[in-house]
């Protein structure tokens, strides 16, 4: 089945959070604390769809911060937190990633699908300057049901009238692989540091160590 379109995660695929984490380990002063941070902020993202409740992505986000400063018996006041995680809505691009959307979209329909606040989600593509290299930004706010949730995924695929096989989900995270698998799309894991596919889950489509490597995987498609 031919590709139509490529899903692209944004928060570690896209763009590099090392700004961010180095703001949450700074008002935690504890190095490393922002790692827990996120993983707790994927957890609980999981626990809101399975529970049927929805606070976006910037409030589980504030509400996790809270927990891991309690635990650090840090009190934070709502604008220290509020500052902290501001710092999310201006994320540098991965050197390879506008070099690699500048030329798939020569070629394909580009989405960018987040668990990101809708709001955030477009600043962020607007102050990374990849804004304009998408047809179409989806977050998960339109089903409140956060990936790796099927539902999630499906409803895109949907909302653009693809079958999963027309699709196919890059991302850095092996739960969001796991998931768009489980989906139905084709996958593609790009190697950002820290990051590796899920062991207990079928190996990505491709394995990338860049972006741009999906221009040679598109080029007998085209």
């Amino acid at each position: 089945m031919k590709l139509k379109a490529i899903f692209f995660d944004v928060n570690e695929t896209l763009l590099n959070l090392e700004k961010l984490k180095k703001s949450v380990d700074s008002i935690l002063d504890t190095e490393g604390a922002s790692e827990v941070w996120f993983s707790s902020l994927l957890h609980y993202s999981l626990v809101e769809s399975i529970r049927g409740e929805y606070h976006d992505f910037t409030e589980i986000a504030a509400a996790v911060l809270r927990m891991q400063a309690a635990r650090l018996s840090k009190d934070l006041s709502e604008d220290q937190i509020k500052d902290a995680l501001s710092v999310v809505r201006k994320l540098d691009p991965y050197p390879d990633v506008i070099p690699a959307l500048k030329e798939l979209k020569k070629e394909i329909k580009l989405v960018a699908f987040s668990n990101g606040k809708p709001e955030v989600l477009q600043e962020q593509l607007e102050n990374a300057e990849i804004a304009n290299f998408f047809d179409q930004v989806f977050s998960v706010e339109s089903c409140k049901l956060y990936k790796p949730h099927p539902e999630s995924y499906q409803l895109v695929l949907k909302k653009l009238d693809l079958s999963p096989g027309e699709a196919m989900m890059v991302a850095a995270h092996g739960w969001d692989i796991a998931g768009a698998q489980t989906a139905g799309l084709k996958t593609a894991f790009v190697n950002r540091p820290g990051k590796s596919p899920f062991p207990l889950a079928p190996e990505p489509d491709h394995q990338l160590d860049n972006l741009v490597e999906l221009i040679q995987i598109l080029k007998p498609r085209s």
